[in-house]
């Protein structure tokens, strides 16, 4: 995806985009060079007035039809010299992989704008969800009527509803229908675009249908789960960082912040929010937020947690939570020294958000901004060790119903108490060779690998027949259909590390019972993912969203 205009954030009031209605000739198509003077001169249209307005004021039906006649094969005459607009094609295939509803408003009548779909091999006339031409009693004019038809024909709010066009009667009758409105900067000879002190004030104003789909994604419904790498990286770009007490700064990749607190000492933060395994809060509140100050090299000392609950909370039930993570602190080490408590109907379960403070000396930092080319990367543990333990506890009944025996789904269940990665971080960071930690979380190891390669500004190389996945991941992401590689991973740490040290690094972590796999290496710098599969290069996995979000009840 291309990056998003910087000034697309800033400048326009949010907006969603829940359906699309394109203006045809000049909008998807260019339109064939039509001599207007010569039809104009055969219809009998004066100068200044549009010839559609022109034949509806035709008071002789048997004169009317006889001209709407002949217009048309002026109409089908241009089809045989029109174009697909640039980015036209990329746009609607875009649209449909989104799911987003798509229709037509036009004044071409529908036989040439049949033709012209399937000349420009733009698409199908049936790919979209709805097409109006004048055939269909439209007004000669774009009418706001005609834009909040295709609003309840593709039942999406009008507000919602993205009218594009490249002429101002486009504009004005989505604006009058109270929908949103993108005006395209081009022209054909007989529809000139007004000038810019003359036409009307669109939602957006663009010049090319590759810019338009930049926008469009803007206003489109984001899954659940973190917010997209390309979007988080625009949230972050104008955050000031002239401070030279931070040393790391909020990015892509990067699991916590770093604050250089006196000469010697440095204090890392770090915040997550808990939406998951609602019977596991107070465990993951700790250690999801402790393993993001552990992989810059600190030691986790200090948590806040933020408590919000729904209408018909008990007290019993939150005093019962806040036991539950005082006790998850006292095992590891971290003092619950303050947050917030509420009820509120902002939240339909209970919502935990917790902020993590540690420190460490200033020399012992781990700052992904160090990898080298040659560094091994490793894995610890194997993949999806959290994915695997929240499917067996969520989703036990459905387990029990593909023949699953309590004992398999209590062995699942059970990887939930292994999502901390507090203590290879402690052993890694001892380790001079070591120049980066990264936890593996949502998304899992693919997208984990993704922003490994982001924080640090290398490619890298991956072997996927070297993932370590247990056999019960294996099974259970079977029965659900899902790619282990993009399920949530709490529990697994990767480490770059110079080779020379990799093997004492791999013999401190198995002494200390802890797997670890050597699964790829850090090349040059730049951005992107080599991988490999034996001989054979293939391509390392996206999701757009965790694997565990696919999961129906």
């Amino acid at each position: 995806m291309t990056h998003i205009p910087p000034d697309l954030t800033r400048t326009r009031r949010p907006f969603r985009v829940a359906g699309v209605v394109f203006d045809l000739d000049g909008t998807l198509t260019k339109p064939g060079a039509i001599d207007f003077a010569r039809v104009r001169e055969a219809l009998g249209c004066p100068q200044g007035v549009g010839i559609l307005e022109y034949l509806q004021d035709l008071s002789d039906p048997a004169e009317r039809l006889q001209k709407e006649a002949l217009l048309r094969q002026f109409e089908l005459q241009a089809v045989e010299l029109s174009e697909r607009n640039e980015g036209a094609q990329e746009l609607l295939a875009f649209l449909q992989g989104k799911q987003i509803p798509v229709a037509i408003v036009t004044r071409n009548c529908r036989e040439a704008a049949r033709a012209v779909l399937a000349r420009t091999g733009l698409a199908s006339f049936s790919s979209f969800a709805l097409i109006i031409t004048r055939d269909d009693g439209l007004s000669p004019k774009p009418h706001p009527d005609s834009i909040q038809f295709v609003a309840r024909q593709l039942q999406v709010p009008v507000s919602s509803l993205l009218v594009v066009g490249d002429h101002r009667f486009d504009i004005e009758a989505g604006l009058a229908a109270g929908a949103l409105t993108m005006l395209l900067r081009s022209s054909s000879v007989d529809r000139p675009v007004a000038r810019e002190e003359d036409t009307v004030q669109a939602d957006f104003v663009v010049t090319s249908l590759y810019e338009a789909l930049r926008i469009i994604d803007l206003g489109l419904s984001l899954p659940t789960g973190k917010l997209p790498a390309h979007f988080l990286e625009r949230a972050l770009a104008g955050a000031d960082v002239s401070d030279a007490a931070v040393l790391v700064p909020a990015a892509v990749g990067e699991d916590a912040a770093v604050i250089d607190i006196d000469s010697e000492e440095i204090l890392v933060l770090a915040s997550d929010p808990i939406t998951l395994a609602a019977s596991s809060m107070a465990h993951y509140a700790v250690l999801v937020n402790a393993n993001d100050v552990a992989v810059a090299g600190a030691n986790p000392r200090w948590l806040l947690t933020t408590l919000i609950f729904p209408p018909g909370t008990s007290a019993s039930e939150i005093l019962k939570l806040v036991d539950e993570i005082r006790d998850a602190c006292r095992q590891w080490g971290v003092t619950l020294c303050g947050g917030h408590t509420e009820i509120s109907d902002a939240v339909s379960r209970p919502l935990v958000v917790g902020m993590m403070a540690g420190t460490a000396r200033k020399r012992e930092l781990i700052n992904k901004r160090d990898m080298q080319e040659g560094d091994r990367i490793l894995l610890t543990k194997r993949v999806a060790v959290e994915g695997t333990g929240l499917l067996a506890r969520e989703y036990a009944e459905r387990l029990r119903s593909a023949g699953w025996s309590e004992q398999e789904i209590g062995e699942c269940a059970a990887f939930l108490n292994n999502i901390g990665i507090i203590e290879e971080a402690r052993i890694a960071r001892g380790f001079v060779g070591v120049t980066a930690l990264h936890d593996v979380t949502e998304g899992g190891l693919a997208t984990a690998v993704w922003e490994l390669g982001a924080a640090g500004g290398r490619r890298l190389r991956l072997y996927l027949n070297r993932i370590p996945i247990y056999p019960q991941t294996k099974s259970i992401c079977s029965v659900f259909g899902l790619n282990p590689l993009g399920l949530i991973g709490s529990g697994s740490l990767l480490i770059t590390c110079s080779p020379a040290q990799v093997p004492d690094l791999v013999r401190a972590l198995t002494e200390a019972g802890i797997e670890v796999t050597e699964i790829g290496e850090v090349l040059e710098e730049g951005e992107g993912i080599e991988a490999w599969d034996g001989a054979k290069q293939v391509e390392w996995p996206r999701f757009e969203r965790d694997e565990v979000s696919r999961v129906g009840g």
